[in-house]
């Protein structure tokens, strides 16, 4: 099976790799607007006004449920079929695509429109979840040995700051549009059409210089590519055995992704609902969050790859452990502050290394596969995180202290389960 992967006849050079990366800075202004600041709040405290205390938290960790239910049926698959057919750039194209339009037409939705949105969100989320896995498998392709921590660092890096420029170029609008005395309804829409705008400008370097190394795979006479890429998955899950140290990984990951998940689309709303956060101190709050993720990101990188990825990992779970623990007896605004600290360098260590650990686990000429499970692991804890949060929060009648607890939960059964993942013996498992 020729994989065509990166071989010293076929290296990734620094534009390429800067390609690849600046996928991470194109989608990262997705994440901060829609899902962990801007929309966040507005789809509690605007669309949904008028509903019962802590029915809009729940509606909104519902429909981040759906979505990412959706994409854990659907990444194993798409990331197997573009294996097969060498076709993960068409796809992560058509990915990208989808993302933007659901991002610009929630612009749309105002008081009131909850179905409008919340169907918005569904795709624009799908889209978004599909497309992470989708460049998360080329980094097998491009990454050289002995790299993989500081190149996926580089990545999560730079994506921080495509998220910091976004919000800083929001936070001047929302500032301008305060200031000449717009409200909410009126500011909020352009934010918007910002990120949407940034998003597919920022991505265009990745389509014109990152290269599809795979080559396509001839399939059976009476064998279809959906036939063959269910056999496929179906097959990984049955080499469990043989792969045990990434699936104990994968188990892990979804225990802890859960606690991240959680953070990364309610820290808005405890701010806001419990800390009284305005739009401005949101913005401003996630900004500082996005640069000590970005250094964590990059200095975990190279800790990554010098004292192996499950130490490194662990010492980002007990960091994890540590902000939750200030956010849930935080009575003023600087403990908010200080654990907003905590959790960016955590988020950017566990996120970039999470995602480098699958590569270095993960059989090159199936890479797409392997982090279509990555991917469906991240679903699942998109989904069991935000949701018992959102459950519990409607249960007490809005008590955002009480949920946060949850969560706290995640963080530590995470790390009692990466302590149970063998390093080196996963690795040897990959290239065997």
């Amino acid at each position: 099976m020729n994989t065509n992967n990166n071989t010293p006849d076929n290296p990734a050079g620094r534009r390429e790799i800067f390609s690849w990366a600046m996928y991470d800075f194109a989608n990262s202004g997705y994440t901060t607007v829609v899902l962990t600041t801007i929309f966040s709040a507005y789809f509690v405290a605007v669309v949904a006004n008028g509903l019962p205390a802590g029915t809009g938290t729940f509606l909104w960790t519902l429909v981040i449920g759906i979505a990412n239910f959706m994409v854990l049926l659907s990444a194993p698959i798409a990331g197997a079929v573009a294996d097969h057919r060498a076709m993960k750039k068409r796809f992560l194209l058509a990915t990208t695509i989808g993302c933007v339009a659901g991002t610009a037409l929630l612009s749309l939705a105002g008081s009131g429109d909850i179905l409008f949105a919340m169907l918005l969100l569904i795709l624009s989320a799908v889209c978004f979840s599909l497309g992470e896995s989708l460049i998360a498998a080329f980094l097998p392709e491009i990454a050289p040995a002995g790299k993989m921590g500081r190149i996926s660092g580089y990545g999560w890096s730079l994506g921080y700051f495509g998220g910091l420029l976004t919000l800083g170029i929001c936070l001047a609008w929302i500032t301008w549009g305060k200031d000449k005395g717009l409200q909410a309804t009126e500011y909020v829409p352009v934010t918007l059409l910002i990120t949407a705008a940034i998003f597919a400008l920022s991505a265009t370097p990745t389509f014109l210089w990152l290269r599809e190394r795979a080559v396509a795979q001839p399939l059976a006479d009476d064998a279809s590519y959906l036939k063959s890429a269910f056999s496929q998955v179906a097959r990984t899950l049955r080499e469990a055995t043989r792969h045990q140290d990434l699936f104990r990984f994968l188990l892990s990951l979804t225990v802890f992704q859960a606690g991240v998940a959680t953070v990364v689309v309610l820290a808005a709303v405890y701010a806001q609902e419990v800390m009284g956060f305005d739009s401005q101190q949101l913005v401003v709050l996630i900004m500082v969050v996005n640069v000590t993720a970005a250094a964590g990101a990059f200095i975990f990188g190279f800790a990554q790859d010098r004292f192996g990825s499950v130490p490194s990992l662990a010492v980002a779970l007990v960091i994890w452990i540590a902000a939750v623990l200030v956010i849930f007896v935080a009575e003023s605004n600087a403990g908010v502050w200080f654990a907003g600290n905590l959790i960016g360098a955590a988020m950017g260590a566990t996120q970039a290394g999470g995602r480098a650990l699958i590569g270095e686990l993960t059989p090159v000429a199936r890479s797409g596969e392997f982090f279509g499970l990555w991917g469906m692991a991240n679903r699942v804890a998109a989904i069991i995180g935000p949701v018992s949060y959102g459950v519990i929060s409607w249960l007490s009648a809005g008590n955002h202290r009480m949920a946060i607890l949850s969560t706290l939960t995640f963080f530590i059964v995470g790390l009692l389960l990466l302590l149970r993942v063998n390093e080196s013996r996963g690795k040897a498992a990959a290239v065997q």
